[in-house]
C-alpha cells in the first residue's frame, strides 16, 4: 500500500462527471462501467454516411433539447458536449459551482482539431455558394479550434484562464499538466479539466483513411464525449473540501523511432520514480486503447513496467468506444469510478492512466485514488 499523504498546496480533484455513450452524468458513467455494459450500436440517418455504420454515441443527444433553444442555434456537436458535460460537473452539489465559476476559474479543455465536421461543411458551403462569402457567419466560430471551451466559459461564467490545448489522444494529460501549473504558479483558484471529442460523419471517414493499412487489428468503434474534473490546490484546513484523488504527477514524451513501446516505458518509470512509487503499489491502469501498432506498443509497455496480471485493467474504450481526444479524461474518470466502488479508509491507492497517439506523443499520469 503506498505511503503518499495529500499535502496542502498539492493538486486535487474533488469533482468530476461526463457525457459519454453511457447518457449524461456521472452516475450514468459509473454505472455503465460496473455493468461492463458495452454501448456500440447501428446509427441513425442523423449521423450521415460511415464506414461501418456503427458507433458508440450518447443516446438522444439534441444539443436543444439538453441545453434549451437561446443560444444553441448554431452551436455544433463538439461544444454541446463540453457545455453540457461542465453544466452536469457544476450542477452536482453546491460547492462545485461555488468554488468552480467566476473570478479565478479557469478552463483547460483537451481536443483534436475542435470539430472537423464543422470545418468541413464551413469549407463546403464556400466552394459550392454562388459566391465564396455566402456562408453562415453564426457558423464560422464553430470551426475554430477554442470554441467549446470559450462557449462554456460565456454559458458558466469562467473568468479565469481559458485554453484549448491540441494532443490527440494525449490531449486529456496535457491538459491535466497544464491544470497543475496554471494552479503552481497562482494563476487559478480552480481548474475546470478536461477533453471532448464528437462521433461524425468528417471524424469517421478521417480516422478509417488515417489508419494503418492492411492492419489486422482494428481498434474499437469510434465513440465521443467529454469528461470533467474539478482540479484545485488542496486545503487541508477546508473540511468540505471532498479529495477523490491526488495529481501525483504527469509525464509526457514523444516517440522518435516509431516504437511507441520504449518512449511510454521511460514516461511510466519516470514518473513512478519522480513519485517515489513502486510498480507494485499501483492498483489500476486505464491505457488508452489507441487502435493499431500504437495501442499494441502501449500494451506491451504496460506488463512491462507493471507485469501480466498485476493491476487491474480499466481501459474503457471496449465499452464507450475509441473516444479520441476525450480518451485520457474518460481514463480518468475510470479510475475515479473505480476508487469510489472500493473505499478504503486511510489509504492512498496508485492508478496509473496512459496514452499513446499516432501523431507520436505518449504520457501517463498518477493519481493517488481515495
Amino acid at each position: 500500500m503506498s505511503t503518499l499523504t495529500t499535502g496542502a498546496g498539492r493538486p486535487v480533484i474533488t469533482a468530476w462527471s461526463a457525457v459519454s455513450s453511457y447518457g449524461i452524468g456521472r452516475a450514468a458513467f459509473a454505472e455503465g462501467l460496473r455493468e461492463q455494459r458495452r454501448t456500440v450500436a447501428d446509427l441513425g440517418p442523423e449521423h450521415g454516411e460511415t464506414p461501418d455504420g456503427t458507433g458508440c454515441v450518447v443516446p438522444g443527444f439534441d444539443i436543444r433539447e439538453v441545453l434549451g433553444k437561446k443560444g444553441t442555434r448554431s452551436m455544433d456537436r463538439v461544444t454541446g458536449l463540453t457545455v453540457t458535460a461542465v453544466g452536469a460537473l457544476l450542477d452536482d452539489g453546491d460547492r462545485n459551482r461555488a468554488v468552480g465559476t467566476g473570478e479565478g476559474a479557469a478552463f483547460a479543455l483537451g481536443t483534436t482539431t475542435g470539430s472537423a465536421q464543422s470545418m468541413m461543411d464551413f469549407t463546403r458551403d464556400s466552394l459550392t455558394g454562388e459566391q465564396p462569402f455566402f456562408v453562415d457567419p453564426a457558423r464560422f466560430p464553430n470551426t475554430v479550434m477554442n470554441c467549446a471551451a470559450g462557449q462554456s466559459a460565456i454559458w458558466y461564467q469562467l473568468k479565469g484562464p481559458n485554453a484549448t490545448i491540441a494532443g490527440g489522444r494525449t490531449a486529456g494529460l496535457h491538459a491535466l499538466n497544464y491544470s497543475r501549473r496554471l494552479l503552481g504558479s497562482g494563476r487559478a483558484r480552480t481548474v475546470l479539466c478536461g477533453a471532448a471529442e464528437e462521433f461524425s460523419q468528417a471524424r469517421a471517414w478521417l480516422e478509417r483513411r488515417s489508419g494503418d493499412e492492411g492492419d489486422a487489428s482494428p481498434g474499437a468503434p469510434l465513440g465521443e464525449g467529454c469528461a470533467m474534473l474539478l482540479v484545485e490546490p488542496h486545503d487541508p484546513d477546508d473540511a468540505a473540501q471532498p479529495v477523490l484523488a491526488e495529481l501525483v504527477a504527469v509525464e509526457l514524451g514523444v516517440v522518435l523511432d516509431k516504437d511507441t513501446r520504449p518512449a511510454l516505458v521511460s514516461c511510466l518509470r519516470s514518473a513512478l520514480r519522480r513519485a517515489g512509487v513502486e510498480a507494485d503499489e499501483v492498483v489500476a491502469v486505464a491505457r488508452s486503447g489507441a487502435p493499431g501498432r500504437e495501442g499494441r506498443g502501449e500494451a506491451d509497455a504496460v506488463a512491462e513496467v507493471f507485469g501480466e496480471g498485476g493491476p487491474a485493467d480499466l481501459t474503457p474504450s471496449g465499452l464507450i468506444g475509441d473516444t479520441g481526444a476525450a480518451a485520457a479524461a474518460f481514463q480518468a474518470a475510470a479510475l475515479l469510478s473505480y476508487a469510489a466502488d472500493r473505499p478504503e479508509a486511510a489509504a492512498v491507492r496508485i492508478g496509473v492512466i496512459t496514452s499513446v497517439d499516432r501523431t507520436g506523443t505518449v504520457g501517463c499520469a498518477l493519481l493517488g485514488l481515495r
